[in-house]
């Protein structure tokens, strides 16, 4: 069965619910955003006298109440955020994680996607363990059509897709033939397709991120589907953290 390419969001960095407390009983502004706590204590240890602790809670009213001073937009954390990106002190930002649950990404795709592995985390469906038999419980292996096959120039578009799903259900067939004669799942998914669809969870840092789509993302020549993946991550990351839109953008610091 055709599949489509899902990206949504598990869970990102926070700061804890004891922290919110202290601030807020040490008089801290109610709206404080979590990942930019975290970003500015990370910043902020590099360079002042202030334990990790103090920082946000010394630091926070000027960061978070007063305009940017560079004339940009945001508050003097938004910045501080925008010097630091720029300088190329990025390493402060590794601290905000994203946990990403991503299905419909093909297993070309996916080997396109690992060769991204520092600052990334991934565990991936098996299809050694995971039986893509018609009668199993995943009811045959999913796949993805390649956008040039979908959108192609050609005089006769509809026969592409056809000769392409008609390999999909061939491959199908031949690999419930397997199974059925005893082949084991890990030795039959030697014939199954790139275009066959995982599932997987995929944890990231945020500079990570910001490289992965700077590299990967529509403004490149990388293939559509990772291109659509990078725009999705994007878009749960800028979700969660709207802040972080700014360093997304083609050539942004």
């Amino acid at each position: 069965m055709q599949k489509t390419l899902e990206v949504d969001l598990l869970a990102h960095t926070q700061v804890t619910e004891s922290w919110k407390d202290y601030w807020k009983a040490h008089g801290g502004i109610e709206d404080v955003v979590d990942g930019q706590a975290v970003a500015l204590t990370a910043i902020r240890t590099c360079y002042s006298p202030l334990t990790p602790f103090e920082i946000v809670l010394k630091e926070g009213k000027k960061y978070f109440n007063e305009s940017a001073a560079d004339g940009g937009k945001g508050t003097e954390a938004d910045r501080l955020l925008r010097h630091i990106m720029k300088s190329g002190h990025t390493s402060t930002i590794e601290h905000l994680s994203f946990t990403f649950m991503i299905s419909g990404l093909s297993r070309a795709a996916l080997a396109q996607l690992t060769r991204h592995r520092v600052g990334f985390s991934y565990s991936v469906q098996s299809q050694r363990f995971v039986k893509f038999g018609s009668g199993d419980k995943s009811g045959g292996f999913d796949y993805v059509i390649p956008e040039s096959i979908k959108k192609v120039n050609a005089p006769n578009p509809e026969i592409l897709m056809m000769v392409f799903e008609e390999m999909m259900r061939d491959i199908q067939v031949k690999y419930d033939y397997l199974r059925d004669q005893g082949v084991s799942a890990e030795d039959a998914r030697s014939i199954l397709p790139q275009a066959a669809a995982c599932n997987l969870t995929m944890t990231a840092n945020l500079r990570s991120i910001i490289d992965f789509y700077r590299k990967r993302g529509p403004h490149t020549h990388a293939q559509a589907e990772i291109q659509d993946l990078a725009v999705q991550m994007r878009e749960a990351v800028t979700e969660a953290e709207p802040w972080t839109d700014m360093f997304f953008g083609e050539g942004a610091e």
